[in-house]
């Protein structure tokens, strides 16, 4: 499951060891670097981050000033050159503390923190017990979703979208993280282009399949497997 990461340092020696360490770990990317903290607010407030590196002191507008500021935040890692500001950012429920220059080993006992953490939430919004998601729909609003009554959902390039018995959603995430984050038990990717609901395909029919009378197309790569999957549970 990618964890995706950002980071605010005005070093760009920070940011170039924050760099190779994090190359180190599988399934980790780094959707952007900033500067400055004034340019991270944009991104931040609209794209879906997971983790954020962030040295607390930036001209114009430091760390902590920038973590008040955001209306939802994601997993925070100080790093920076002063040790002494760190009981003030525990205070802001941040998940460590890296003191530059920051060693390999101290770098992924921090790491390691944000991995569970990051398996414990993903746990959470998907787990069976409560069998719903929330979608991010804007900067604010999460919408709750149930996983039973999702049918279809479909890529839009850098959007999503769900197709449920509630209603019709468009959400900025790809299809490949979406569905990594759905039970395997009951939803599939069946092309490029579709993730579906398993229980509610109505039909086969050579490499098409059939939900609310409507007919998809099983891409020639998922074939196999989408057809084992339907047949095994049918």
């Amino acid at each position: 499951m990618n964890l995706k990461c950002i980071i605010i340092d005005d070093e760009p020696l920070a940011i170039n060891v924050i760099k190779n360490h994090l190359s180190q770990f599988k399934d980790v990317s780094i959707s952007a670097t900033f500067n400055n903290a004034v340019e991270s607010l944009k991104y931040l407030e609209s794209s879906e981050v997971d983790l954020l590196f962030l040295d607390i002191n930036m001209p114009v507008l430091d760390g902590y000033s920038l973590l008040k500021s955001l209306s939802r935040k994601p997993m925070v890692i100080i790093t920076t050159a002063h040790a002494e500001f760190a009981v003030q950012s525990y205070e802001l429920e941040v998940l460590d503390y890296l003191v530059k220059p920051i060693s390999f080993p101290r770098f992924v006992k921090a790491m390691n923190k944000a991995l569970k953490r990051n398996q414990t939430i993903r746990t959470v919004e998907t787990t069976s017990e409560k069998d719903h998601i929330f979608i991010k729909m804007d900067k604010k609003l999460m919408k709750k979703i149930y996983l039973d009554d999702i049918k279809i959902v479909e890529s839009l390039k850098d959007y999503i979208r769900i197709i449920s018995t509630s209603g019709k959603y468009i959400v900025h995430q790809t299809l490949s993280n979406f569905t990594e984050s759905l039970p395997a038990d009951k939803f599939i990717r069946i092309h490029r282009s579709f993730t579906i609901s398993i229980d509610k395909v109505e039909a086969i029919e050579g490499n098409c399949l059939q939900i609310d009378g409507n007919k998809y197309t099983i891409g020639r790569s998922y074939l196999n497997d989408v057809k084992e999957t339907l047949l095994k549970t049918s």
